[in-house]
């Protein structure tokens, strides 16, 4: 009993420690939800000082992991759903949009979904009834309470043709439908997102406006598409974003930015093809920002995130969320991306919870516009 109510004076004395700052919930535009993608150690509340600053924040929240398949549905007849009904009801106790994240993906999926007798393979019907099953189960356990789910994430190759997933390879075309069609079944109030990275190059956003168009003609529910936003100081430019959100747009469904973050290393493509001995010369020359961003870096980076969300606002009619990729730069999966234990200063707020001057930048475009429209 003393520990809980240690730890509950503690998260209080957290929380009247962020009280000071400006909230972004506060400040986004009527209707906009704002949002943060939150681990299990925050969702769970042990730590505390990030849930805090979650809580004060932001209005929406995304799983990083736990709703994905390899941690919720490990084996054929076990789920694991402890941790998602936790991450659920702790948006819901704070009024929260509560986002499911993600149903379908070649990634973090274990191998026995898609094994089967047919050369090692599952024939279509049987990955079709697994991927029904768990759809079912998941959607249908969270159904009135899930705002709304990214039905099928990274489908696309670059080129915007579909990926040669295993989803792909035994289903067919179709299996985005029917991800699409088994979703809206499970949970039919329940929002429905495609989401991919870099939808801001013109042949991968024709891809998926394809797959929009695709389930608009099938008779399917298709609300969002979301851009991850995985972007870096210098591209993509702001006339590319602002492409891809009128494209979307354009689509008959809105724009989201889902996974925004901002990389502040050199990510040379040469990283991904190397062997270990040049990644590791590689992470040498490029993990240049180890004792923290220095003014000048910290200054581009703010400038970089008032560009961005300058352009959010001008395009608010739209675009329905936007959500960080992470709560601070600690937790950023751009730490050990494209390789590991580089330390990256991706996100608003720094290693300690503390708001950077890319925060400050993003709330000083927020109240600009907030004046302007009083």
């Amino acid at each position: 009993m003393m520990t809980n109510v240690c730890r509950i004076l503690a998260v209080a004395a957290i929380v009247m420690a962020f009280a000071d700052q400006p909230s972004l919930k506060d400040l986004v535009p009527k209707g906009m939800l704002i949002g943060a993608a939150i681990s299990q150690s925050q969702s769970d509340g042990e730590d505390a000082a990030a849930q805090a600053l979650v809580t004060q924040q932001f209005n929406a929240i995304s799983p990083e992991n736990i709703l994905k398949w390899m941690l919720v549905h490990p084996d054929p007849d076990r789920y694991d759903f402890a941790p998602a009904d936790r991450y659920v009801a702790y948006g819901e106790s704070h009024g929260m949009a509560v986002i499911g994240h993600n149903l379908v993906w070649h990634s973090q999926t274990p191998a026995w979904v898609f094994a089967g007798t047919h050369d090692g393979k599952a024939d279509r019907e049987t990955l079709l009834a697994r991927m029904r099953a768990h759809i079912q189960q998941v959607v249908g356990r969270y159904r009135g309470r899930i705002h709304g789910w990214d039905v099928v994430n990274e489908a696309l190759d670059e080129d915007g043709s579909l990926r040669n997933s295993p989803w792909h390879q035994i289903v067919g075309d179709d299996y985005i439908a029917k991800a699409f069609e088994y979703a809206h079944d499970a949970d039919p109030q329940a929002e429905l997102y495609y989401n991919d990275y870099n939808l801001w190059k013109p042949e991968k956003r024709k891809g998926a406006l394809k797959i929009v168009k695709d389930l608009q003609k099938r008779g399917l529910r298709i609300d969002a598409v979301g851009e991850q936003g995985h972007w870096m100081l210098q591209t993509p430019t702001i006339e590319q974003i602002d492409a891809t959100i009128t494209d979307i747009a354009g689509a008959g469904v809105k724009a989201m930015i889902t996974e925004l973050d901002v990389d502040v290393l050199p990510r040379d493509p040469k990283y991904y093809g190397a062997d270990v001995s040049q990644r590791e010369q590689m992470k040498k020359e490029s993990d240049i920002y180890r004792d923290g961003l220095p003014a000048a870096q910290q200054q581009q980076l703010a400038q970089r995130y008032a560009d961005i969300f300058s352009e959010f606002l001008t395009r608010r009619a739209l675009i329905t969320r936007v959500t960080f990729w992470g709560v601070n730069d600690a937790a950023s999966w751009l730490n050990d991306f494209p390789m590991r234990g580089r330390v990256n200063h991706p996100l608003l707020w720094d290693r300690q919870n503390q708001p950077k001057p890319a925060f400050d930048a993003v709330v000083k475009v927020l109240q600009a516009k907030t004046q302007r429209s009083e």
